[in-house]
């Protein structure tokens, strides 16, 4: 049904009648959220080399212009998030950079590492050295990837953005709806709690909109792994033309979003792209993770909200702020997840959706550690900035 989805095995079937239901949704149909959670991080942009070449993105550099963060650059920004209170570290680049690529593949080898996967595991483990939980969106990954990626991070991501296949993503190195479909489909075998989202405005059409939604689900009700789902909009920046969703047009989608997916999964919002406190009548009940230290490096000319902010947003709704970890409560173990929430079933052939690595670091008897399940249960600081 999907552009390439026949090439990695995905079957997808979205009924006709629920396309058709979710195109009648409106905000009026879904309920408003009783709390809204954030967390804190640490933007760690690993490389800004990525194999595609998407034309709405401003976060890739081209080859011979990519940067690479080294160990001690990845270990000072850690450092300083953690010392900010953050919880997460957000390790980003595009895809596995290609052979193009030749000096991030050579400083690669001269560092001792394989690959930027290889490399991504060492950053994940610095990471946990420094107190944070690694939550990595590294692109289309396959099983084997995440297999082993899993066992340093506390969750990970990739957006789907569509299943529509767009000019957006026309070129020689176009990414499809499949790989996409797939690498959710993937990190659901493998027990990852995992973030996805769909992007608003690069050309695909209601019905794209309604359909990526239903792929989710579909997805999640297959592995119970999605924990949220993000619905961003497309600015206009540099490299893209792309004019911004009127505010209309995101609140009918986040609302169709909250209507597409089963409670337990949140429908987010990046409060610096988007006027969360006039969606929050859609449904949204998550405002992301927004940083005290870094920019937002894939939208680096939208600054992140301070928590004065997010907490105005939640005031407007009339409900409280909590902040989280970058996995959510349900997936989290016995020792450390709130009494009120249930927990999710056993991930496909794995004892815990959280790793050995991940639960040491949350069990340390440190600041860190403490930290982390003070945010874990409800109960962390949120601390205003003076500034």
């Amino acid at each position: 049904m999907f552009a390439g989805a026949d090439e990695y095995g995905v079957d997808i079937a979205v009924a006709e009648p629920e396309v058709e239901r979710l195109l009648s949704v409106g905000p009026a149909d879904v309920d408003t959220a009783d709390r809204l959670t954030f967390a804190r991080n640490v933007f760690v942009p690993l490389t800004t080399a990525c194999r595609y070449t998407c034309t709405y993105c401003t976060y890739y550099d081209v080859p011979g212009e990519a940067s690479l963060l080294s160990p001690e650059e990845v270990r000072e920004r850690c450092r300083v998030g953690a010392d900010a209170g953050c919880t997460e570290a957000l390790f980003t680049f595009g895809d596995d950079p290609d052979e193009r690529y030749t000096a991030i593949h050579e400083t690669l080898a001269e560092w001792g590492f394989d690959s930027v996967h290889d490399y991504l595991y060492r950053a994940c483990e610095i990471a946990l050295e420094e107190g944070l939980l690694p939550h990595s969106n590294p692109g289309d990954l396959t099983e084997s990837q995440f297999a082993a990626l899993r066992e340093v991070n506390a969750s990970m991501g990739v957006m789907l953005e569509t299943t529509a296949d767009v000019d957006a993503h026309s070129g020689g190195r176009r990414k499809t709806p499949g790989q996409r479909l797939n690498t959710i489909r993937a990190a659901g075998r493998q027990g990852v709690p995992f973030t996805t989202g769909v992007l608003v405005g690069i050309g695909e059409d209601w019905r794209d909109r309604a359909e990526s939604l239903l792929a989710i689900r579909d997805l999640h009700e297959r592995h119970g792994h999605v924990q949220e789902v993000i619905v961003q909009n497309v600015v206009p920046n540099e490299r893209s033309d792309f004019p911004k969703p009127d505010l209309a047009t995101m609140r009918r989608v986040v609302a169709m979003a909250r209507a597409a997916l089963p409670p337990e999964v949140s429908v987010q919002v990046p409060p610096n792209l988007s006027p969360a406190a006039e969606l929050f009548d859609c449904g949204i009940d998550d405002l992301g993770g927004v940083s005290p230290v870094t920019d937002d490096y894939i939208n680096p000319a939208y600054e992140w909200p301070d928590l004065r902010e997010l907490e105005a947003v939640a005031d407007a709704g009339g409900v409280p702020l909590r902040e989280r970890l970058p996995t959510y409560a349900r997936y989290l173990h016995d020792e450390i997840r709130p009494p009120d929430v249930d927990p999710a079933p056993d991930p496909e052939d794995r004892k815990s959706w959280i790793p050995a690595a991940v639960r040491e670091r949350i069990a340390a008897d440190d600041v860190h550690g403490r930290r982390l399940r003070a945010v874990a249960r409800g109960d962390g600081p949120l601390a205003v900035r003076s500034d």
